[in-house]
């Protein structure tokens, strides 16, 4: 798991003040992106080496409004790694005392070449995404 933290900006926000219920999508991107980071990796690295993983579903379930200047801390973790796709999941909190959560979400992707057909998820990526503590008995590339 890893944490990711942004500050709403006004930009994001409805005229009802809220951040707009599209946005959370790209705050999904945003933790995505860190996530590699974190595991020592980049998605600029990855479509470099002709790979891609499009986004072949996508879920929010929304639980509270994030408001303008929130500190948003995002919480993804790879819930499934599998030969030609990956699923990560996310947690959006408030920041604060108590940490409120404002909505939890899901995306698979399909891992691709450039040609946009499915490929084996290269070993490298394997080694880079998998979740930290695998369950034991369980495969990361099954």
């Amino acid at each position: 798991m890893v944490e990711a933290r942004l500050r709403v900006i006004y930009g994001d926000t409805d005229q009802m003040g809220v951040v707009y219920y599209a946005n959370y999508f790209r705050y999904f991107e945003f933790a995505r992106s860190e996530y590699f980071r974190a595991k020592g990796g980049s998605y600029s690295e990855l479509e470099r080496s002709g790979t891609q993983l499009p986004v072949a579903e996508a879920s929010c379930q929304y639980r509270a409004p994030a408001r303008y200047e929130d500190l948003i801390v995002i919480r993804v973790t790879v819930s499934e790694l599998r030969r030609a796709s990956i699923v990560f999941t996310y947690e959006l909190f408030r920041d604060g005392e108590p940490r409120t959560l404002l909505c939890t979400g899901r995306t698979l992707h399909a891992c691709v070449g450039r040609d946009g057909k499915p490929v084996r998820m290269p070993e490298a990526i394997v080694r880079l995404l998998k979740p930290s503590e695998p369950e034991p008995g369980s495969s990361t590339s099954t």
